[in-house]
């Protein structure tokens, strides 16, 4: 069974030249596909490719990052006749809650034994 690499793209990037280097790529018109969101012309795009192994993974992952995606998932054991958008949507969504995200720089003082006499005055 195929893994399924998704891409959520910048809405400035063109997704003709996403089909052309995913084409260019050696994978076929069947192999992918691009989904588009009319309601919003401002509004990001996904694209999911199917992949047979890491070395075509990488090519995919490669080329998304060629055309501005912002963050790209690798499902295993999924192909594209088994998912639909919502489903990766909501595949996506659920992995970005899991995620444990950077926060921000935390300052841990450290310990001492108490004041000494250096720190009281009388």
């Amino acid at each position: 069974m195929s893994n399924l690499l998704a891409g959520i793209l910048e809405n400035h990037s063109d997704y003709k030249q996403l089909e052309t280097d995913l084409e260019n790529s050696g994978f076929g018109n069947s192999d992918y596909i691009v989904y588009l969101n009319d309601g919003s012309h401002n509004s990001q795009y996904m694209a999911s490719v199917a992949v047979k192994d890491h070395e075509q993974a990488d090519d995919a992952r490669r080329i998304f990052n060629q055309n501005n995606a912002l963050k790209t998932f690798l499902f295993e054991n999924m192909s594209l006749e088994q998912t639909s958008y919502q489903t990766l949507k909501d595949l996506i969504h659920a992995r970005n809650r899991a995620d444990i995200h950077t926060s921000p720089g935390v300052k841990i003082k450290s310990s001492h034994n108490g004041m000494d006499s250096a720190e009281v005055k009388f």
